[in-house]
């Protein structure tokens, strides 16, 4: 299986596919009213039987050439993972990285991009991330197993308890990213490997889904059901906040891109 790369897209319909022992599924969506090129970005790059790697990619839509930064970090990215597995999965990830920061920086045009990446392996996953394209897993009853952190000024405020969730979401500042691909002193957030049980289901995407809903609404939307059915509700309930505007609720018209895997009941 070679790997799948989503680049400017504006997909009708969710992309389904075998990985690692289970499926992901895959939804891109360009901000309501835009004409322009997607500047998310998403990759499915598999490993072996039981491993692959997930990969979102946001491009600064503030800065110039945002989706080149995006298909490039997810260029070099899945390079350098390709197939691979176990602790080389882990090297190439953070190699991949590095390397497409060095390159962007090098092209000399300014562009940046947020990542987020989940490296599967067997029933452990390791997620990575810089900037504000987050990631999620939850159990089938809810339990929330991880959840990164924005790399942002409201990001840190809320994990330091100094913002609630709300607050933070309506935060004027909520798009100042303080992290990223394609900046000097550009850092990757690792965490440590988490234990997925079967029919856990991890959630990672850009700013577009995570600025329209709150993290118990993505919870409750995908962690039971068909994999592609709960993804469509994610889609359709981020896309409905994004046209309308109530003041009770999160709205931020954006670019979308998220994948959702899921484990298959085999150990």
């Amino acid at each position: 299986m070679n790997p799948h790369l989503y680049l400017e897209m504006d997909m009708v319909a969710p992309e389904i596919l075998p990985l690692a022992g289970g499926e992901a599924c895959v939804f891109t969506h360009r901000r309501p009213g835009r004409e322009t090129a997607n500047e998310d970005a998403a990759a499915i790059i598999p490993g072996n039987t039981d491993s692959g790697v997930i990969a979102v990619a946001d491009g600064l839509g503030g800065l110039p050439a945002g989706n080149l930064a995006a298909g490039l970090v997810l260029q070099h990215l899945s390079h350098h993972v390709d197939g691979q597995h176990g602790d080389a999965q882990r090297e190439a990830v953070l190699d991949g990285l590095e390397l497409a920061n060095e390159a962007i920086l090098a092209s000399g045009q300014g562009s940046a991009t947020t990542i987020a990446v989940v490296g599967i392996d067997g029933i452990t996953v390791r997620a990575y991330h810089a900037g504000d394209s987050m990631i999620l897993i939850t159990g089938q009853r809810g339990r929330i197993k991880y959840q990164s952190m924005a790399h942002s000024p409201t990001g840190y405020a809320e994990a330091s308890g100094m913002l609630d969730e709300e607050s933070a979401m309506f935060h004027d500042e909520r798009h100042l990213v303080s992290n990223m691909v394609g900046m000097t002193g550009m850092r990757i957030e690792m965490s440590p490997p988490v234990e997925m049980a079967p029919r856990d289901t991890v959630v990672v995407a850009s700013d577009g889904l995570f600025d329209n809903l709150y993290i118990g609404e993505i919870v409750d939307l995908v962690r039971t059901g068909p994999l592609a059915q709960a993804g469509t509700r994610l889609l359709e309930l981020c896309r409905e906040r994004m046209v309308s505007i109530d003041i009770n609720h999160p709205h931020k018209p954006d670019d979308l891109a998220f994948v959702l895997y899921r484990r298959g009941l085999r150990q």
